[in-house]
């Protein structure tokens, strides 16, 4: 998936679904970025492929609803992942 394959906010659900598992490798960047205090408008840039000076709105919802569903993997998504890898 590019950059541009990102949605606005990631689905809601309680399970894992296929955008979660397409993005996977981001949810740990947004996690590792976080862990390092990168500012969120640097991340956008590099993770995203947005500007955030040109859509500040936009570029903070996505960073703040990517990063919420990462921690959600974190805490309870990992076990769907867990169990679609041995299915």
């Amino acid at each position: 998936m590019g950059k541009a394959d990102f949605l606005d906010e990631p689905p809601k659900s309680e399970h894992l679904t296929d955008y979660d598992r397409a993005h996977v490798v981001t949810y740990l960047r947004l996690l590792d970025a976080e862990a390092d205090a990168a500012h969120w408008r640097k991340v956008v840039r590099v993770v995203f492929g947005l500007d955030p000076d040109k859509q500040p709105e936009r570029a903070m919802r996505i960073h703040e609803t990517h990063l919420a569903r990462a921690r959600w993997m974190t805490e309870n998504g990992y076990r769907d992942l867990l169990r679609s890898a041995y299915h």
